[in-house]
């Protein structure tokens, strides 16, 4: 057990979420054709806390995994990549998640198979919660992901957002959709957007904005944020790159960057969040931010993997 009264160290991020051993298949093809595997990490805040440590930023990630060989290569895996793991839980009583993900070879969706209910990460709770903790980072960064994992999941959200807003943080937040893990499509966007409602940067794919809000328009999305009390939303319009408007009325649009081989397109929102929120952190312009945003996706598309595409600041050269 962590002494809850211990000092903590300056962090720039801290994030929460599941992270999952990940089965990819090596053969191209069904899934259930595939003889052999090659394990890796996967989870959508945790793809975000490797991409900005490997930018050189003190990153904590907070979570549970199960008293398992998977829980412990998750714990490994931090280790290897520099992510602080102190308030990551081992909880004896439920096992570490896993998923299984097809190789693709023509830029299309891998498909992704989870073994996640009744998962440790399933059991975060307010009680998961470490004030010192997370009041030692000047900025949280929360998924729908984790939102959708349980109702005691959701209310740690609600509750460490809540709490780092009154600490004077800064918040982003990234919708990251999973409809198959909410009772129903309202009720997702109900609680989605009431966790937004506390970020200063929300980060929706256009796709989602118009399932959370009802609006297809990018401006119509970020409007209805920005009345939220939201300082900018920044819209994931694909090909076309992102599109972003301030509270200040400020707004543009961002040109992609251009990938002749897309090998793995998961990933790549989590990339996008990296780029945007480790320039934003470093006081960049916003559009300079997106910029980055755009880069690193384009190179998160670019290797089999959720975080393995994500560079480090030597390779991210100007951006």
């Amino acid at each position: 057990m962590i002494n809850q009264s211990q000092p903590q160290d300056a962090l720039d991020v801290v994030t929460i979420g599941e992270a999952m051993a990940m089965f990819v298949a090596r053969e191209t093809g069904d899934l259930a054709a595939a003889e052999t595997f090659t394990k890796r990490i996967a989870g959508a805040e945790l793809n975000v806390a490797i991409g900005l440590a490997r930018l050189g930023l003190k990153v904590g990630w907070v979570s549970r995994v199960g008293d398992d060989a998977f829980g412990r290569f998750v714990h490994q895996q931090l280790e290897k990549e520099g992510v602080d793991h102190q308030r990551v839980l081992t909880d004896k009583r439920y096992p570490t998640g896993f998923q299984l993900k097809s190789k693709v070879e023509d830029g299309s969706d891998p498909t992704v198979e989870y073994f996640r209910k009744g998962s440790a990460a399933s059991h975060l709770s307010v009680e998961d919660f470490n004030r010192d903790y997370f009041g030692a980072a000047r900025h949280l960064h929360l998924s729908g992901v984790a939102a959708a994992l349980s109702a005691s999941s959701l209310a740690l959200l609600n509750h460490t957002a809540q709490e780092m807003r009154a600490m004077g943080k800064t918040l982003s937040f990234d919708p990251n959709l999973r409809p198959v893990l909410w009772p129903s499509e309202q009720e997702m966007a109900k609680q989605l957007n009431q966790l937004a409602s506390y970020a200063d940067w929300v980060l929706p794919g256009e796709k989602e904005g118009f399932i959370l809000t009802g609006y297809r328009q990018p401006e119509a999305i970020a409007d209805f944020y920005l009345d939220k009390g939201v300082k900018a939303v920044i819209i994931k319009t694909g090909c076309d790159g992102a599109w972003y408007k301030t509270a200040t009325g400020d707004k543009g649009q961002v040109a992609a960057i251009r990938v002749d081989n897309v090998v793995d397109t998961v990933g790549a929102g989590d990339g996008f969040a990296v780029g945007v929120i480790s320039a934003l952190l470093e006081g960049k312009p916003l559009p300079q931010a997106i910029r980055r945003g755009n880069k690193i996706g384009s190179l998160a598309i670019q290797a089999i993997g959720d975080s393995e595409g994500l560079p480090t600041r030597a390779e991210l050269g100007d951006y």
